[in-house]
């Protein structure tokens, strides 16, 4: 049997491994301060790298935050939508979706506070979390659960709701339902009755299960130690509700 070359795969799993190192010390950095207040200084030198080595793999610091924001959009679809498709009903599983995202604020507020800090959300690009909402509401208006409208207004109510709903419930003073609060006003919205979005805004929803890979799963611990240090503990709020 010829001898394979590993170099090939060798250079390709060291690339892997600085991407990964310089997207986990931005992440850390982005969800503390800001995208705004985040310079290539700072990531080099939490990552313990070169400028030359920062620019072999991202062009520009706002580049590596675009990076970010799917790496971490795309590590919240692979936890959530199995929970959200287990609901057949379109309507529940838009609540459930937006319970489910802005739960984080409590669970995991490094990644909450990292989706806050990135701001409002682009309806008309690509982006991993809006396209399982989207997928949810065409087939509510198809099914005449939700009122027609065009696509780029409902995903701002739902994205617009999950954003303020994180920057309320990142805060001791927030109600404790208000996940579910902001779920049934969004499908109010949508069309659905008040006293049928309550109810499905309020069912029983397991909660988010920890990341088990991927970048959130690397970087989440030492961003919530972080954390810790600026801001003071707080008790876990159940997520289920009656």
């Amino acid at each position: 049997m010829e001898n394979q070359d590993h170099r090939p795969r060798v250079a390709a799993e060291r690339r892997e491994r600085m991407r990964a190192r310089l997207l986990g010390s931005a992440l850390q950095l982005v969800a503390a301060k800001g995208p705004a207040a985040t310079s290539i200084d700072d990531i080099i030198e939490a990552a313990e790298v070169s400028r030359g080595t920062f620019y072999k793999y991202f062009p520009s610091p706002d580049a590596l935050v675009r990076e970010l924001a799917f790496e971490v959009a795309k590590d919240l679809v692979y936890l959530a939508d199995p929970l959200v498709r287990e609901r057949s009903d379109p309507a529940e599983r838009v609540a459930c979706g937006i319970r489910l995202v802005a739960r984080l604020a409590l669970h995991h507020p490094a990644a909450a506070g990292f989706l806050v800090q990135l701001g409002w959300p682009d309806t008309q690009g690509e982006n991993a979390l809006l396209d399982f909402v989207r997928r949810d509401l065409a087939e509510g208006m198809k099914q005449g659960r939700f009122r027609e409208m065009p696509m780029p207004l409902a995903l701002n109510m739902v994205s617009g709701g999950v954003i303020g709903a994180i920057h309320c419930m990142l805060k001791d003073s927030c109600e404790p339902d208000f996940a579910e609060m902001t779920a049934a006003a969004v499908l109010r919205a949508l069309g659905v009755p008040g006293k049928t979005a309550d109810a499905l805004a309020h069912r029983r929803l397991e909660l988010l299960p920890d990341f088990p890979e991927g970048l959130l799963a690397a970087t989440l611990p030492v961003a919530e130690q972080e954390r810790a240090k600026a801001t003071r503990s707080r008790p876990r709020r159940p997520l289920t509700s009656e």
